[in-house]
C-alpha cells in the first residue's frame, strides 16, 4: 500500500474528483458559467463549471472551476488553454477553498518579473520555478530524477508513480557502493510531471525513507 485515503474518502473516483480532474482558472469577470463551458469544452467532457462570487454582492471574482470527467481531460485543459487563463489543478474540497483562491489570485495578479514564468504559481512547490533576480529557474520537463537512500523496486516505483496519468516509463538504477536508490521517471506531458514532483518529493516510501524528485532535462524547450 502507497497512499492510505482518509476514513471520509469514497471511492477511487473520489479522489480523481478532487485531485486530478478540477482545474481552477482566472477569468473575465463578464464571463458567464455557459461562456466558460463554452471555453474549455474542447479539451473534454465536462461535468460542470462554476464561477466563484462575492458572496455579498454576488459579482464574479473573476475566478472559477471547470470540472471534466477524466484527469486526461483536466491534465490537457491546463497544457493547451491560453495562457491568460492560467489554469491549474484546483485544490481538494475538504482544503480551505477561500485560502487557496486567495493565494491563487494574489501570486498570479502581482507584476510578473522579466523572462518566463511558470502558470501554475497557484501551489507553493510550483512557484519556486519562478524566475527572478535571487532565484535559479528550475528547468521544467517531462522527465524526473527520483533518488532514496534506499533501494528501489521496479514494479512498486513504477505503481507509484502512475498514480499520475500520463506515465510512459520507470527506469529503476541502483549504485552497488552506496546500494541507494535511482530512477528516471518520464511522462507524456510536463503537467503530469509538475504534479508528480508536487506530490512525491518529499513523499515517505517506505515509511522514514523520503523521496527526492527532480527534472530532468529531456531536450524539450524548458520556456513553454
Amino acid at each position: 500500500v502507497f497512499i492510505a485515503q482518509s476514513r471520509a474518502s469514497g471511492s477511487h473516483r473520489d479522489v480523481e474528483d478532487e485531485e486530478l480532474t478540477r482545474i481552477f482558472v482566472m477569468i473575465p469577470k463578464s464571463y458567464t458559467e455557459e461562456d466558460l463551458r463554452e471555453k474549455f469544452k474542447m479539451y473534454g467532457d465536462i461535468e460542470y463549471c462554476s464561477i466563484i462570487k462575492n458572496k455579498t454582492t454576488g459579482e464574479s471574482k473573476g475566478l472559477g472551476y471547470v470540472r471534466y470527467l477524466k484527469p486526461s481531460q483536466a491534465a490537457r485543459a491546463i497544457e493547451e488553454c491560453d495562457r491568460s487563463y492560467r489554469a491549474i489543478l484546483a485544490e481538494p474540497k475538504n482544503k480551505s477553498s477561500e485560502s487557496f483562491e486567495h493565494d491563487y489570485y494574489s501570486n498570479n495578479t502581482r507584476q510578473e518579473p522579466r523572462g518566463n514564468t511558470l502558470s501554475f504559481c497557484g501551489q507553493p512547490d510550483f512557484c519556486s520555478f519562478e524566475k527572478n533576480e535571487t532565484r535559479i529557474q528550475e528547468s521544467v520537463s517531462k522527465r524526473l530524477s527520483v533518488a532514496s537512500r534506499l533501494p528501489f523496486i521496479q514494479e512498486q516505483l513504477f505503481a507509484l508513480f502512475d498514480l499520475v496519468p500520463g506515465l510512459e516509463y520507470c527506469d529503476v538504477q541502483r549504485d552497488p557502493h552506496t546500494n541507494s536508490g535511482y530512477a528516471v521517471i518520464q511522462y507524456s506531458t510536463a503537467a503530469s510531471a509538475i504534479y508528480a514532483k508536487y506530490k512525491l518529493h518529499g513523499f515517505e516510501y517506505p515509511p522514514g525513507n523520503r523521496l527526492t524528485v527532480i527534472f530532468l532535462e529531456d531536450g524539450s524547450d524548458s520556456s513553454e
